[in-house]
């Protein structure tokens, strides 16, 4: 069977589908969003996270780098990305815990043997399993092979999905999709391109076909206050919604400032750090937008 990297499992999740899941985040990703709350899922590389308040400056790391890539400048330890690899000796000799890599490489039965036991809660909550990431659909054949092995075991799925991908490889998973979290984000193609680097053309195309196969669909919109929140957006939004066939819900998921530390020990740049999280008032008012044309709506995943 196959493998892939992923970067984190994570256990009795509530938020990702019905019942009590367990969410596979799958690492790499063709968007880059600016407000993107799992920056480490957007290389298909491993990464090195540093967190800087952990370090005790003990020089172990320094003295154990391969390629030099770790020095001591006065009282503060760097490391020159530039000349890393990613090999994880630093994080193996790691006392305080400061340095961690980010993503793995597993196989198909190893994930199985994890999802495997914790079925009992699957079949007590009408739960299952949840591909995540970045996006699932950049690595399809892994996809397909879990998919395919949750399947066989009775196991409900679902596949949070930004859409980006070649039809092709959505119609060879779909028939293994019990449901699609689709993520829509903005609708005009401009503002797609600035905010997540990607057109939208085929995210729209995509859904449009896989709602016409009766398939079970849940609609996630992030909210961000200045971006795509404005009442003629979110209305253009809904009427596109509305007149898709098989949605069976809207999830309006608010921004938020918790994945800040995580572009800090990443060292990348947090683009929106001065967008406040949308009111209650807001997501209210949005929510009616919706609920307007006939669409089920829920604030939050």
């Amino acid at each position: 069977m196959s493998t892939g990297i992923i970067f984190d499992v994570k256990k009795f999740s509530i938020h990702d589908g019905p019942g009590i899941r367990t969410t596979i985040f799958f690492k790499g990703c063709p968007l880059a969003c600016w407000w993107c709350h799992n920056p480490e899922s957007q290389s298909m590389a491993r990464e090195l996270a540093f967190t800087a308040r952990r370090c005790i400056g003990c020089g172990a790391c320094v003295a154990v780098c391969p390629r030099g890539a770790i020095v001591r400048e006065g009282d503060t330890i760097l490391t020159r990305a530039g000349d890393c690899d990613r090999c994880g000796a630093c994080v193996d000799v790691c006392y305080a815990e400061a340095r961690e890599m980010v993503g793995r490489r597993v196989d198909v039965a190893e994930l199985v043997l994890e999802i495997e036991k914790d079925i009992p809660f699957y079949e007590q909550s009408g739960g299952g399993v949840t591909f995540s990431g970045g996006e699932p659909l950049a690595q399809p054949d892994f996809l397909l092979d879990l998919l395919r092995a949750c399947q066989e075991r009775g196991i409900h799925t679902a596949v949070d999905t930004c859409g980006f991908a070649p039809w092709e490889v959505l119609e060879r998973v779909r028939g293994e999709v019990d449901l699609f979290l689709y993520d829509l984000k903005l609708m005009d193609d401009a503002a797609h391109r600035t905010y997540t680097g990607v057109s939208n053309a085929s995210i729209r195309a995509n859904l449009e076909r896989l709602s016409a196969l009766s398939e079970a669909i849940v609609i996630r919109v992030p909210i961000i206050p200045g971006i795509n929140d404005g009442e003629p957006h979110v209305q253009q939004m809904a009427a596109f919604v509305a007149g898709l066939p098989h949605v069976e819900r809207v999830d309006l998921l608010p921004y938020h400032h918790i994945a800040a530390d995580k572009y800090r020990r990443l060292g990348m740049t947090y683009r929106l750090p001065d967008v406040p999280p949308p009111t209650d008032a807001r997501m209210h008012a949005i929510g009616q937008i919706f609920e307007s044309s006939g669409l089920s709506v829920k604030i939050g995943g």
